[in-house]
C-alpha cells in the first residue's frame, strides 16, 4: 500500500489521502485531460483499498490485544513487587525503632549517670575535666540544662544550679575558643565551635561576638561607605563556612553597621553644620542619603534573607528619618534667603535701589490705562543704557534651583516629590520672572521716552532681547528638571498654569514697550525730517541748476533706519522679528506719506521727491518684508504724479500700480504740484 504510511501521519487529512489516492491511480488524476478519465478503474482501486484498509484494521486490534494482555500481566507482577516492598519495610522500621530505643535507653541511662554525678557533686567523668572534649560536654551538658529546666524547683534546687553553672561555664568556654579561633583566622575550628553553640542561649552573643571582632581595624579610611563595603565583600565568604544561618548573620552585620559606624557618622556630618550652615547642610544631607543608597543597592548582592530590599531601605530611614521630614522646610527658607541674596547683591553691584513695583488694583488700572493709551505712568528714568538684567544672576538662580531639583527627587517621598518641586518651581517663579526679568520690563518700561523726545536712546529692545534670551534658560530648565518630577501627577496642571500665567505678563509688556519704542523711532524720523527738511528742497530757486539726488534729510532718516532695523534684528527671534518690523515698515511709510504731503512740488521738485521716495524704497528692503516693499512701491508711483506731463495724467492714474487706488488719494498728490491750477489739472478727477 503505497498511501499506508499517510494514515498515521498527524495531523490526518482524509480529504488530501483520498486526493493523493485518486491520482496515483491511472486514470483516475486530471492528468491527461476528462478523455483519460477511467471511472471503473478508480472505483476498482477505491474497493480494493478499502479492502485492504479492513485488514489493516483487524491486524492493528489483534496488536493491541496483545500488548492490553501484557500490560495486564505486567501491572500484576508490579503490584506482588510492591505488597513485597511493604513487608520488608515494615520489618525494616520495626528493627529502626527497637534500635532508636535501645540508643534512647543508652543515652538516658548514660545521661543519669552524668546527672547523678551532678547529684553527689563531684564530676568525675573524664569527659567534664578533658578540655580535648569539649565538644562532648556541651553536648550532654545542653541536654542536662533542658532535663533540669523540667524538675521541680523545692527539691533539685542544689543540682539544677551546679548543672546551671556547668552550662554557663561551658558557653563561656565555648565562646572564648571561637573568639580565639576568629583572632587565629581558623575558619574549620570556628565552624565547630558555632555548631555546638547553636543549641546554647549564648549562640547569639557568638554572633555580636563575630560582629564586633570582625569591625575590628576596617574603619582606618576616611570613608565609611567604601569601608563598609570592603568589609561585608570580605566578610561575606567567612560567614558562609562558619554559620550555618549565614543570611541572618550577615544581615545582623549590616544592621549594626548602620545603626552605629554610619548612624554616627551622618550625625556627625549633619548635626554641625545644620544651624550654621543650611547650604552645606542640605549638600550633606544629598551627599549621605545617596551614599547610603548606592552602598545599600551594593549590599543587595549578598544573602539577607527574602525581602532584603525592604530590610536595607527600613535601615536607611531610621537613620535619615528625622532629617528628611523638615528637609523641604529648610530647602524652601534656603532658596528664598539665597534667592533674596544673589539678586540684593546684584542691584547692590549696580548701586542701585530697586524701586517699589505697585500690586493689586491701583498697578493693575495703570496698566491697563497704558495698555490702551500707550502712554508712560509715572516718570521717565533714565536707565544710561542699563538693562537691569544679568546673565551671571540668572545662571547663579538656575544652577541653585538645578541643585534643589535634584535634592528634591532624592529626598522626597514619593508621594511628596510632586508637591515639593511644586515648591520649589514657585520660587524660581518668583526670583528669576517677577523680581529679576518682570522687574527689568518695568524699568524698561519707564526708561522709554516720549515719542517727541529728541536724541532718544532707545534701550528697550535690549531689554527684549536679554529678557528673551533669559526665558528660554527657564524653559529648557522647566522641562528638564521640573518635568520629569511631576509629569504623572495633577501638580503637572499647576505649574503649566503658572508658568502660562508668566508668559502672559511677560508678553504684555513686551508688547507694551515694543509698541512705545516704535513709536519712539517713528519719532525720532519725524524730528530729523522736521529740522533737516527745508520747503526749497521741492521747490528750487533755481530749476536748471539743482544736482538730482536725495536730500539731506532723506540720508539721515535712511540712515537711522537702518540702524534701527538692525537693532531689531538682533534683539528679536522667530516670527517676532518680522511682525516688529512689519509694525515699524507700516508707521515708517506712513509717516513719508504724511510728510510729503506737507510740501508742494516744482518739476525739478518732484523729480527729488522721486529721488528721496527711490532712497526710502532701498531702505524699505532691508526690512526683509513684502507688504512694506509693496507700501514704498506705491508711494514711488504716486510720487510720479508729481512730474508726468498734464497731458499724460490721466493715463498714468490707470496704470497698474495706480488703477486700484482711490481717486481722492491721486488727487491729493497731484495737487501738491505747483502747476495744479494753472495746467488745470484738477479736470482730470472731476
Amino acid at each position: 500500500m503505497a498511501t499506508t504510511a499517510q494514515l498515521f501521519e498527524e495531523p490526518f487529512d482524509a480529504d488530501e489521502y483520498i486526493e493523493r489516492l485518486a491520482w496515483r491511480t491511472p486514470g483516475g488524476g486530471s492528468k491527461g485531460g476528462a478523455e483519460a478519465f477511467d471511472p471503473k478503474r478508480l472505483l476498482e482501486e477505491f474497493e480494493n483499498h478499502i479492502e485492504e484498509l479492513k485488514q489493516l484494521d483487524e491486524k492493528i486490534q489483534r496488536r493491541v490485544e496483545k500488548l492490553e494482555h501484557q500490560c495486564h500481566r505486567e501491572a500484576k507482577e508490579f503490584a506482588h513487587k510492591v505488597q513485597d516492598l511493604q513487608r520488608s519495610n515494615q520489618v525494616a522500621f520495626q528493627h529502626f525503632q527497637e534500635l532508636d530505643e535501645h540508643i534512647s535507653y543508652v543515652a538516658t541511662k548514660r545521661l543519669m549517670t552524668y546527672f547523678n554525678e551532678f547529684l553527689d557533686g563531684d564530676l568525675r567523668s573524664d569527659v567534664f575535666n578533658n578540655p580535648d572534649k569539649i565538644k562532648e560536654a556541651a553536648d550532654i551538658i545542653q541536654k542536662l540544662h533542658l532535663i533540669a529546666q523540667e524538675l521541680p524547683f523545692d527539691r533539685f534546687a542544689d543540682v539544677k544550679a551546679k548543672i546551671a553553672s556547668k552550662y554557663h561555664d561551658l558557653e563561656r568556654q565555648l565562646i572564648q575558643e571561637f573568639t580565639a579561633a576568629q583572632r587565629r583566622g581558623e575558619i574549620g575550628r570556628m565552624r565547630e565551635v558555632a555548631a555546638v553553640l547553636l543549641h546554647f542561649k549564648g549562640y547569639a552573643y557568638c554572633v555580636d561576638v563575630y560582629i564586633k571582632q570582625c569591625q575590628e581595624g576596617a574603619y582606618l579610611r576616611n570613608d565609611v561607605f567604601e569601608d563598609t563595603a570592603v568589609l561585608c565583600q570580605r566578610v561575606n565568604k567567612q560567614v558562609g563556612e562558619v554559620f550555618s544561618s549565614p543570611e541572618t548573620v550577615m544581615a545582623k552585620l549590616i544592621q549594626n553597621i548602620f545603626e552605629n559606624k554610619l548612624q554616627a557618622h551622618v550625625k556627625e556630618k549633619l548635626d554641625e553644620t545644620r544651624h550654621s550652615d543650611v547650604e552645606q547642610y542640605l549638600k550633606n544631607l544629598y551627599d549621605l542619603y545617596s551614599r547610603s543608597t548606592a552602598l545599600a543597592t551594593k549590599l543587595t548582592e549578598f544573602n539577607l534573607g527574602s525581602d532584603k530590599h525592604t530590610f536595607l531601605s527600613k535601615l536607611i530611614k531610621s537613620i535619615f528619618s528625622s532629617y528628611l521630614e523638615s528637609y523641604i522646610d529648610m530647602e524652601r527658607d534656603y532658596l528664598r534667603t539665597r534667592g533674596a541674596m544673589i539678586l540684593q547683591r546684584y542691584y547692590d553691584s549696580k548701586n542701585h535701589q530697586k524701586r517699589l513695583i505697585g500690586t493689586g488694583s491701583i498697578q493693575e488700572l495703570k496698566e491697563r490705562i497704558r495698555q490702551r493709551t500707550n502712554l508712560p505712568l509715572g516718570p521717565i528714568i533714565d536707565t544710561h543704557g542699563e538693562t537691569f538684567l544679568s546673565p551671571e544672576l540668572v545662571v547663579n538662580l538656575l544652577q541653585e534651583t538645578r541643585h534643589a531639583f535634584e535634592r528634591c527627587n532624592r529626598l522626597s517621598d514619593p508621594s511628596d516629590l510632586p508637591k515639593n518641586a511644586f515648591v520649589i518651581f514657585l520660587l524660581l517663579v518668583d526670583h528669576l520672572c517677577v523680581e529679576h526679568i518682570d522687574y527689568a520690563l518695568e524699568i524698561g518700561l519707564s526708561a522709554i521716552p516720549s515719542s517727541d523726545a529728541k536724541n532718544a536712546n532707545l534701550y528697550f529692545l535690549d531689554v527684549v532681547q536679554q529678557a528673551n534670551s533669559i526665558f528660554h534658560l527657564f524653559d529648557k530648565q522647566f522641562n528638564d528638571q521640573l518635568m520629569p518630577l511631576i509629569s504623572s501627577s495633577p501638580k503637572l496642571a499647576e505649574c503649566l498654569q503658572k508658568k502660562k500665567e508668566v508668559i502672559e505678563q511677560m508678553e504684555v509688556k513686551l508688547d507694551t514697550g515694543i509698541d512705545r519704542t516704535t513709536n519712539c523711532m517713528v519719532g525720532q524720523m519725524k524730528h530729523i525730517l522736521t529740522t533737516e527738511q527745508k520747503k526749497t528742497d521741492f521747490r528750487p530757486e533755481d530749476e536748471n541748476n539743482v544736482m538730482i539726488q536725495y536730500t539731506t534729510a532723506c540720508s539721515k532718516v535712511c540712515a537711522y533706519v537702518s540702524r534701527q532695523v538692525e537693532h531689531v534684528r538682533k534683539s528679536m527671534d522667530g516670527k517676532n522679528v518680522d511682525t516688529v518690523l512689519t509694525e515699524l515698515g507700516v508707521r515708517f511709510h506712513r509717516l513719508i506719506h504724511e510728510h510729503l504731503q506737507q510740501y508742494s512740488y516744482s518739476s525739478m521738485g518732484g523729480m527729488l521727491a522721486i529721488c528721496d521716495v527711490a532712497e526710502y524704497r532701498r531702505s524699505a528692503k532691508e526690512f526683509r518684508v513684502p507688504l512694506v516693499l509693496q507700501l514704498f512701491d506705491t508711494l514711488h508711483a504716486l510720487c510720479n504724479l508729481l512730474v508726468v506731463a498734464p497731458d499724460n495724467l490721466k493715463q498714468v492714474c490707470s496704470g497698474e500700480q495706480l488703477t486700484n487706488l482711490d481717486r481722492n488719494l491721486l488727487h491729493a498728490f497731484v495737487q501738491l504740484r505747483v502747476d495744479y491750477r494753472s495746467s488745470r489739472l484738477g479736470r482730470h478727477f472731476s
